[in-house]
């Protein structure tokens, strides 16, 4: 079984394209809701966390994620140290996951894929991309966050320039051409690579 893994920074679309893999039948494990489980029910994570942020970042027993983004995405190190709790628990969970899985592949999605090495352990990796403005304008609609706070969140990513070098596949979603097309192309060639 081969691991795929697909990243993309906020707001380029790279859940619509695991919807689509979905459509395939493709397993997609999500890292990032992995992650948000471990920080509302594993209490090592959340001891973890109380030590790096203090007592004030819990909010009704579970750690606060809106003052942890606030705190992270304007603080490298805090960023560092959150990373190094959750991502090592979100990858037990990941392989624990894809033991349980009888596919030709699964997708491992994950919006910080490359930045955290995870890459390293996949097969192959697909980098979903869109225009700044695009994603800028989906993550307002979504989320009902202003500019300055998503320009702050996309200044913490990687640019997609240095994700690209490492990507085996880039998918465009620039709501120009259609999505499924270019899925399908790469569902297939990694179906043959499985062969």
């Amino acid at each position: 079984m081969l691991k795929i893994g697909i990243t993309g920074g906020i707001g380029s679309g790279k859940s619509t394209v695991c919807k689509l893999f979905q459509c395939l039948e493709v397993p997609v494990f999500n890292a990032d809701e992995a992650g948000r489980d471990l920080l509302a029910e594993d209490s090592s994570v959340i001891k973890k966390v109380i030590e790096i942020f203090g007592d004030t970042i819990i909010t009704g027993q579970k750690p606060d994620r809106k003052k942890m983004a606030e705190i992270v995405f304007k603080n490298p190190e805090k960023l560092a140290e959150l990373t190094a709790v959750i991502h090592p628990a979100v990858r037990s969970k990941f392989n624990e996951w894809v033991s349980e899985q009888s596919t030709s592949y699964v997708i491992n999605e994950a919006a910080i894929l490359f930045e955290t090495g995870i890459y390293k352990q996949l097969d192959y990796t697909i980098l979903v991309t869109a225009p700044e403005e695009i994603r800028i304008q989906r993550v307002m609609q979504r989320d009902g966050i202003d500019e300055a706070t998503i320009r702050d969140r996309i200044k913490n990513q990687w640019s997609d320039e240095q994700k690209k070098e490492l990507a085996n596949f880039v998918i465009s979603n620039d709501e120009v051409n259609p999505l499924m097309p270019l899925v399908m192309e790469i569902h297939n060639k990694l179906l043959s690579f499985y062969k």
